[in-house]
């Protein structure tokens, strides 16, 4: 899919059936593909979100993605997906001091979310798992139960960690801060919310933050893809899983479907969303290798 299709793909969302939706694309330096594949499951209603944008600051290609599963109706993920990538790239140190912009963006749109929820009686929360790639970097930030994992060398490895009420250093800070953790049916801030971080949640705000953690990953030859998803899908497949039905399949919008289609018939019971971005670094260097060689040879990472 060419550049500007591939925004223009991505611009809205928007689930007309249970069929899932899907779509993908590659950059314009062509360092990287992604695709990615949403559907509601076994749920009625959609509550996840996810973006997939690429975006020149500076001078430089920025690939953005995230996965944002809603909880309380759909208005936080929907306004987090809108919002997030626009004042992150937006802020004066994205270049000089990525991973505090990074920070900075998350808090903000939590600020800026809540002030919009004045007239909701009804409290809405989201999850978010991003994934910032420029240069050789890529930045992998979450607040909540999304999760990010890579392949790297040809193992699993999680680059995010879910944040749940029972964590010993998540239930210390809740309590902290006047909060309490309880199981009903299982742990929960306050006997209502399943994660211990998130976007909105005002009724929880005290103990429920959106600050996100941050992990660095260098874009070498090693790295070979990226998963994001909801936890529709990590509720039924480990990680390890993921990747081993990723690694065959070099069409990054395929693996997503794969991976959406899988969860669904080992019986996820919630929305699954699924992005993958497979990093072409050794796809060239093995092309431009066989090149040189007087051959034309595909090599899959």
């Amino acid at each position: 899919m060419g550049y500007l299709n591939s925004i223009l793909s991505n611009s809205s969302q928007v689930h007309a059936d249970d069929s899932p939706v899907s779509g993908g694309g590659l950059s314009q330096n062509g360092k990287f593909s992604y695709g990615y594949a949403s559907s509601p499951g076994k749920r009625s209603s959609m509550e996840d979100f996810y973006e997939t944008r690429i975006d020149g600051v500076h001078g430089e290609i920025i690939g953005l993605f995230g996965v944002f599963d809603g909880h309380g109706g759909a208005r936080a993920a929907e306004y987090v997906k809108q919002n997030l990538f626009s004042n992150l790239i937006s802020h004066p140190k994205f270049i000089s001091d990525t991973k505090s912009a990074i920070a900075d963006a998350y808090c903000h749109t939590d600020s800026e979310f809540l002030k919009s929820e004045n007239n909701q009686n009804r409290d809405a929360g989201s999850t978010a798992s991003t994934a910032i790639l420029f240069g050789d970097r890529l930045l992998v930030a979450n607040v909540g139960d999304s999760r990010a994992v890579i392949c790297r060398g040809g193992t699993a490895f999680a680059v995010s960690r879910d944040h749940k009420p029972d964590q010993t250093d998540e239930r210390q800070r809740i309590e902290d801060a006047g909060g309490f953790v309880m199981w009903a049916g299982t742990w929960r801030v306050g006997g209502v919310l399943a994660v211990s971080r998130a976007f909105g949640d005002k009724l929880l705000k005290q103990y429920v933050v959106a600050d996100p953690e941050i992990q660095e990953e260098k874009i070498d030859s090693s790295l070979e893809f990226l998963i994001l998803a909801s936890d529709g899908l990590w509720d039924v497949v480990t990680n390890e899983e993921a990747v081993e039905m990723t690694k065959p399949i070099e069409d990054p919008e395929q693996a997503a479907r794969r991976l959406l289609q899988d969860a669904f018939q080992r019986g996820s019971a919630d929305n699954i969303t699924c992005v993958v971005v497979r990093f072409l670094a050794n796809q060239v260097a093995s092309s431009r290798g066989a090149a040189s060689h007087g051959t034309v040879g595909v090599t899959s990472v």
